[in-house]
This record gives structure tokens, sequence and C-alpha cells, in this order.
């Protein structure tokens, strides 16, 4: 049976005591070096398995960097428009285009994640390009309740490492440390679930060249129109 390899406790212990200090990317990245060979395939299967994320892995498309001034010139109501007023509602210019693959870069060049299969990596690094689309389609907002219950939506739709180990740490967390958060996290978990099982598919998709279309016709397409407030989370208008 596998089990969790003691040297990586360590990492996640310090992550179950505080997320805000030792983010869940960083730990994210060093399960790698120990992670057990079966579990690992059984996350790639779970992707190649997929009836669409799986041809969408293999396709293997990756977006280029947002032009913010294209987004703005994007109609009112379109999917276009709606990212970019959240990009500048939230103050999240300067990330366009940057962020998590410097990460990724720095591991592979010291080798920490060479076990880690190219499909996953894949998901991983499309995953950041689509996050804040992903807000604007799910109607989640950028609070801790709004980013934990989108980490749980993707999770419902993918079973992928990443997603589950929020889960894995904020659970701990609540549970061990700060049990005001369990209200509030469990509301979180419970709608991004329901939510994510509820949607069509939304993990890997091409969104990007979709930025013209009305906003409401892409989500009523994908199964989000339908949004999940009666968990009591503060969603986006």
């Amino acid at each position: 049976m596998p089990m969790i390899d003691p040297n990586f406790a360590r990492y996640l212990l310090r992550s179950m005591n505080d997320y805000d200090e030792y983010g869940v990317h960083l730990l994210f990245n060093d399960w790698w070096e120990t992670a057990p060979d079966d579990v690992i395939k059984k996350y790639v299967q779970a992707v190649e398995q997929h009836p669409e994320q799986g041809p969408l892995a293999a396709e293997g498309w990756y977006a280029e960097p947002p032009e913010l001034a294209r987004l703005a010139a994007c109609a009112p109501g379109s999917l276009g428009e709606g990212y970019y007023r959240f990009v500048v509602d939230n103050g999240l210019e300067a990330r366009l285009g940057a962020g998590y693959r410097e990460l990724h870069d720095q591991k592979m060049a010291l080798g920490k994640l060479e076990r880690m299969p190219s499909l996953l990596q894949y998901k991983v690094l499309r995953g950041y390009q689509t996050h804040d689309l992903h807000h604007v389609l799910t109607g989640y907002d950028v609070t801790p309740d709004g980013e934990l219950a989108l980490q749980v939506f993707g999770l419902a739709q993918m079973s992928y490492p990443y997603a589950a180990m929020w889960v894995a740490v904020v659970t701990a967390h609540m549970t061990l440390v700060n049990p005001d958060l369990i209200g509030p996290a469990m509301n979180a978990i419970c709608d991004g679930w329901a939510y994510g099982k509820r949607a069509r598919n939304i993990q890997l998709v091409n969104f990007e060249s979709q930025v013209d279309r009305p906003l409401r016709e892409v989500q009523a397409e994908y199964g989000l129109l339908d949004r999940p407030t009666q968990m009591g989370l503060a969603l986006a208008a």
C-alpha cells in the first residue's frame, strides 16, 4: 500500500500549519521526488481515460499570454469583457503571462520534477493559464472561500493532486489549528464539489479563442448558469 514519505511529511506539516507561509503550489512540487509510482499512474490514467480531458491533454495546446488591450476591446457582456473586468478589478494586470511556469522551470532545472509525467506537467501549466478564466466562468471570487471552492470545482471534474492537496491542507488546518474555519471551509468544499460535478467539463478547454462570445452563452453551454449560492459563499456578480 502506498504511504506518505516521512521526508515529504515535513513539508506537508509546514503547509498544514500555515498555508500562507508555505503554499500548496510549493507542496505540490515537493511531492514528486517521493510520490508512489502507483499513485502517479492513477492520476495519469484518470486524465487519459476521460472522454473529454484525454483528447485535450493529448493535443497539449497552450495559450499565448493575453493582451489586455485585446480583452478591453471585447463587446460588453462577452467572455473577454468579463475576463478584462476580472483582471482589472482585482489588480492582476502584472500577473498576465507570468508566474507559475517560472517556478516549474526552476524545479525542473534542479531535477525535482523528473518523476512528474509530461501529461501532468501539461495539466498544471495549462491550469495556471485558465485559472482566472475559470473564476469568470464559474462566478467564484478571489476571496479565500472563492479560491478554495474553485480548486474543489476543478477536483470534482478532474482527479489531480494539486487541488486534492488543497483539500488535505485546509481540512487538516481547520481541524487541528483553527476550528473557526470549519464552517466557511466546508461550505466552500461542498459548494465547489457539487457545482463541479453538475457542470460540463471546463478543464483544459481553449476558452481563449472564445473571448468574443457572450459570457452567458458560454456559461449556458457548460452548465454554469445555475450558481450554487445556497451555501452562503460570496460569489461574484
